[in-house]
């Protein structure tokens, strides 16, 4: 496992879980993998296909994000290729007969592809596993539910004894297990990567008008010099004017959205991919497909509909480890529109209640990164200290007893109270509500009515997101007290709430608006000395020289933080070159030599 690993993907070592997961697959037998996007779930299949015999056949949702990994295989001298429409018949005739003779380790397919081709080339050819990728898009609970990935339990009835990996970034506790039913996995084992993605920023500005937004953005570009980013905008038009604006100030941006024809839409995105633009302005529409490594930051005109969109939209940024900044804007408009979507979708109470932990994420009093973990299951007891709430912290008090009084009324209601009824029972208020379900005979009826109402809903915001307790969706948004609330309830720990200060941002002056834009955390870079600059750009141009020549985005010829590792170590000789971290055989027969002298020619400069 571990040569295999350094000889086509240039590593030494696994990241967490990923040699438990390979181990697993490799022992056939089912899986789901939960991790983060730029966690490594890739190699959890791409490694087990070279070790075992056959081909693996991975399952995804788009055609973009296929052929960014089949190109980044191929680069890394693995058998790979990608059945889809975008390919001529002749192309598709030729990628089957090598099927057939075995020489394909992985064949990329839709799930609408796939279902053509169960009783044809699948049984034609020897199946070693089936890897679905973006799995999530299988769960009507899901955030990208997708119908036609609903038809792959096929792939249980008629391929039995073939293991299955299902991969995700994103899904929560219903959803995963979704996920299970659907593809009716047998005793699978279920690995959950921590969701945390440290070397991203996280930082909120709330209530800002369209002109102070702009001004913030252009001075953010301004401090990200020639590093690429996206604007997620939630409609069209916005993407069209936040484009213009950026060239208008000469940035180099494009847009991107479903209105555009689809020759635009590649357009678009080939030239994001391939650095000839620094800016996409894009709608949701853009991104699944994008594996693109040196995405630096992620800016949110809007707010997102959900989480699980704001955690993979933002895990775009930064895939290759390296620290990136992501900024989210948000205004009372955004609320009022999107809680309109909300209730006019087919999913309406599931929708709003997703939109409302949104909206609590971004009006946080507490460690932004502890709310995003919590809402994924992952419950951290200590800040980040690498948010903007952290970098800037707010006054807190020991609220031990709040919290215990709640968590008690809940556990009395046997876990069967929503939120609004919980604040009744801890005021002391006999409503019908109360009174029908005989709540207001709980212990612990009438202990907060010293707390007034509005102040008891931000102590539960506060609890919920420091991941005292979770509210079950599937059942009625009952709420249900989780391990951490459980130390509290009993005494074990205490619990540190924020004092609550009405108003805060709405006082603020424009001139400390403007301050606080300014002072926001410049981009850390890789330590690097000084003099090491001239000779970075030296090999990025040599490395984009060669992904032109090949066609190929140059992150695929060598990443970002590959280059930084080369500046830094300076090898001399092909086979010191080819033990830096992320340089396999092929790629260091094939670029050694040239990488090697440049440095050797700077060096002498020196």
């Amino acid at each position: 496992m571990l040569q295999t690993l350094k000889t086509y993907f240039g590593y030494d070592s696994f990241r967490p879980l990923q040699e438990e997961i390979i181990r697993n697959v490799l022992a056939r037998r089912d899986t789901l993998v939960l991790m983060p996007t730029g966690g490594g779930k890739s190699i959890c299949y791409q490694l087990p296909a070279l070790l075992m015999e056959g081909t693996t056949v991975v399952i995804s949702p788009l055609i973009s994000l296929m052929k960014d990994q089949v190109e980044a295989l191929r680069a890394n001298g693995i058998a790979a290729a990608a059945l889809n429409s975008g390919n001529s018949e002749a192309e598709n005739a030729l990628l089957r007969k090598n099927c057939l003779q075995g020489r394909i380790k992985l064949l990329y397919i839709s799930p609408e592809r796939l279902m053509g081709e169960v009783n044809f080339l699948l049984k034609d050819i020897n199946v070693s596993l089936f890897a679905i990728d973006e799995a999530h898009c299988i769960s009507q609970w899901g955030h990208d539910f997708r119908p036609e990935y609903t038809q792959l339990k096929v792939l249980r009835k008629e391929f039995p004894r073939i293991p299955m990996i299902a991969l995700t970034a994103t899904a929560d506790k219903i959803t995963r297990q979704d996920i299970l039913d659907q593809l009716q996995l047998k005793d699978p084992r279920i690995f959950i990567s921590s969701f945390d993605r440290p070397n991203l920023s996280l930082t909120v500005k709330r209530g800002y008008q369209q002109k102070e937004k702009m001004r913030a953005i252009l001075d953010f570009i301004d401090r990200h010099r020639g590093q690429c980013g996206i604007i997620y905008c939630m409609s069209r038009n916005k993407t069209e004017i936040v484009a213009a604006a950026l060239q208008r100030h000469g940035i180099s941006a494009t847009m991107y959205h479903a209105g555009l024809s689809p020759a635009a839409r590649d357009r678009a995105q080939e030239d994001f991919i391939n650095d000839r633009v620094q800016v996409v302005c894009a709608t949701i529409a853009f991104g699944m497909g994008i594996d693109k490594s040196n995405v630096r930051w992620v800016i949110h005109y809007n707010l997102p509909k959900s989480m699980e969109n704001f955690y993979q939209e933002i895990g775009r940024a930064g895939r290759d480890g390296l620290e990136s900044d992501t900024l989210l804007f948000y205004s009372l408009g955004d609320i009022i529109l999107l809680s309109k979507f909300a209730n006019e979708s087919s999913q309406q109470e599931i929708n709003l209640d997703k939109l409302h932990r949104m909206q609590q994420y971004a009006e946080a009093d507490i460690c932004r990164r502890r709310i995003l973990l919590n809402y994924f299951g992952e419950n951290r007891e200590y800040d980040c200290g690498h948010c903007d709430v952290c970098l800037n912290p707010p006054q807190r008090f020991d609220g031990t007893i709040l919290v215990q009084k709640a968590l008690s009324a809940i556990v009395r209601a046997n876990e069967r109270i929503s939120t609004h009824l919980l604040v009744d029972v801890l005021r002391g208020n006999y409503t019908h509500e109360i009174t029908s379900n005989g709540f207001d005979r709980l212990k612990t009826f009438g202990a907060g009515r010293d707390v007034p109402a509005r102040d008891w809903q931000d102590y539960l915001l506060q609890m919920l997101q420091l991941g005292y307790f979770e509210i079950a969706y599937n059942e009625d948004n009952h709420l249900k007290v989780t391990e951490s609330g459980r130390k509290i309830l009993f005494g074990q720990e205490k619990a540190m709430l924020v004092v609550i200060r009405r108003d805060k941002e709405e006082t603020k002056k424009k001139g400390q608006r403007k301050k606080s834009v300014e002072k926001e955390r410049p981009l850390l870079k890789p330590e690097l000395r000084e003099e090491d600059d001239d000779l970075f750009e030296i090999l990025r141009a040599h490395r984009k020289k060669l992904a032109d020549e090949q066609g190929y985005p140059a992150y695929i010829v060598l990443s970002d933080k590959v280059l930084h590792l080369l500046c830094s170590i300076r090898p001399t000789t092909v086979e010191a070159f080819g033990n830096i971290s992320g340089i396999g055989d092929f790629k260091r027969e094939k670029y050694g030599d040239g990488f090697v002298s440049l440095i050797r020619k700077y060096l002498k400069k020196q």
